[in-house]
């Protein structure tokens, strides 16, 4: 930093030129499998293993928490090697082809399982799916912010993927809502989802990878210190959206396990207008995206994450209110939760890429795989607790899955409780994390202006 600003000539600052629409677009594509495999795999994959597979409650709970536990340590070794990775191909596209293959192999198993597997076939799958995942999402997220480089892109940038992830869940979820039509049973139209998730990804993958230009500063590849490693992890920005990501990881995720438990058996809705009700839930995120992505822009991300932490929780309150088993009356809800829920991600995502900037300039070393992995370590430590906290807590009570089970005042009372309390706790804890954030428009594009002395000057080296 001293240096560049002692050159006598500094090479001019690169500007790089507003990415189109179109290229924002097609790159967004890598998405789809990650993000249709995400609500299919929390929503409906537990209720499908119970009730379907034969799999107890406490087995489902405590694998998930096993594998989740175990996977910890995935991430933070993928970052680094990432951040280390210079082939002819690029950094971050020969990691996400590399993904596709385990991804789609262990999607297949899964979701394809025989009636009967146990635990140890469970884990095993399980472990390799979220591996594929971790491999897909973390290349992913890096490679959307090192694309845009300004505070205003990555909102946009983030947002897109976010719409496009939101439209592949939709896709898949409209599967169980026409299935009754085709004439596929419950068990079909699970499997179904899980043939279009393997069909998505190396369709949209590929695209992606074959068209999208990627941007590697090659001079921060063979630069590393463990100490530099220690300085990453204890800056408080990043201490803050790590905190941030397991609050609205955990709050949403817990819903998610609990959702069709709690709209069948306490709001009186068949397990087809649930669907239709968490279809409206995330349709609504393609707009939200949009929206939040500029209310970010505008008014700083930090305040919109905090808004939209509020606006969520205060819903969700309502939802006792909705009259039992009436969709028309729970659409409107359903669209707001939705749409407030949708910029979590993709606002503390975008945040971290800004971090990564500030880091960049202070070490003079990228290390936005590290940061990525630090956030999709949270999501994992988290995704594993909604789990393992709700589902073996309702077996506890006394509630049973199983399809046409008579169950009591006192579990239906819990899986109520349950279901209401534990998002709005986490969500709120998720925007407080962020109040009196300092890296805001304003002190980004100071540390970009900075940035780009320097890449200039790297440039003019041949570096």
């Amino acid at each position: 930093m001293g240096e560049a600003g002692q050159a006598a000539a500094p090479a001019p600052a690169i500007s790089a030129p507003r990415l189109t629409l179109g290229t924002i677009a097609t790159f967004s594509l890598s998405t789809l499998p990650i993000s249709a495999l995400g609500t299919i795999l929390f929503v409906y994959f537990p209720p499908y293993l119970s009730g379907s597979l034969g799999v107890s409650l406490a087995t489902i709970g405590f694998v998930w928490m096993a594998v989740r536990l175990i996977d910890l340590g995935v991430d933070p070794i993928l970052g680094y090697l990432m951040d280390r990775t210079d082939t002819p191909h690029g950094r971050y596209r020969a990691w996400m082809v590399s993904g596709v293959p385990i991804f789609m192999l262990a999607t297949y198993m899964l979701f394809m399982a025989p009636k009967g597997i146990g635990g140890f076939y469970l884990f095993a799958w399980l472990f390799i799916i979220y591996v594929g995942n971790s491999i897909l999402a973390l290349s992913q997220s890096a490679w959307s912010a090192t694309l845009s480089t300004t505070y205003e892109e990555r909102s946009r940038v983030f947002g897109v993927n976010t719409a496009t992830g939101v439209a592949a869940t939709v896709g898949v979820l409209l599967i169980p809502v026409f299935a009754p039509m085709a004439g596929l049973s419950g068990d079909a139209s699970v499997r179904a989802m899980g043939w279009l998730i393997i069909a998505m990804t190396p369709i949209g993958i590929g695209i992606a990878a074959w068209r999208t230009p990627e941007r590697v500063n090659k001079s921060t590849v063979q630069h590393f210190a463990w100490s530099d490693y220690w300085h990453i992890i204890a800056k408080p920005e990043v201490i803050r959206l790590f905190l941030a990501q397991i609050a609205l990881t955990l709050g949403p995720g817990w819903m998610s396990a609990l959702y069709l438990f709690y709209f069948h058996d306490v709001r009186g809705y068949t397990q087809q207008q649930s669907t239709v009700l968490l279809l409206i839930y995330i349709l609504v995120g393609i707009v939200g995206a949009v929206v939040t992505a500029r209310l970010g822009s505008r008014f700083g991300k930090h305040r919109t994450l905090m808004f939209t932490t509020s606006a969520f929780s205060l819903a969700l309150l309502t939802i006792p209110l909705v009259p039992k088993g009436n969709v028309m009356a729970g659409i409107p809800l359903m669209a707001w939760c939705g749409f407030m829920a949708t910029g979590f991600g993709l606002t503390i995502s975008s945040m971290m890429a800004d971090v990564g900037d500030e880091i960049r300039l202070h070490q003079g070393k990228e290390r936005i795989s590290l940061l990525y992995s630090i956030l999709t370590f949270a999501s994992k430590l988290t995704s594993a607790f909604s789990i393992v906290l709700t589902l073996p807590v309702l077996g506890w009570f006394g509630y049973n899955p199983e399809t046409g089970a008579h169950n009591s005042a006192q579990a239906i009372s819990a899986l109520s409780w349950l279901f209401i309390t534990g998002p709005i706790l986490f969500v709120m804890l998720g925007g407080v994390c962020v109040i009196g954030w300092r890296l805001d428009a304003q002190r980004h594009a100071e540390i970009r202006a900075q940035l780009d002395l320097i890449d200039g000057r790297l440039e003019s080296q041949g570096l």
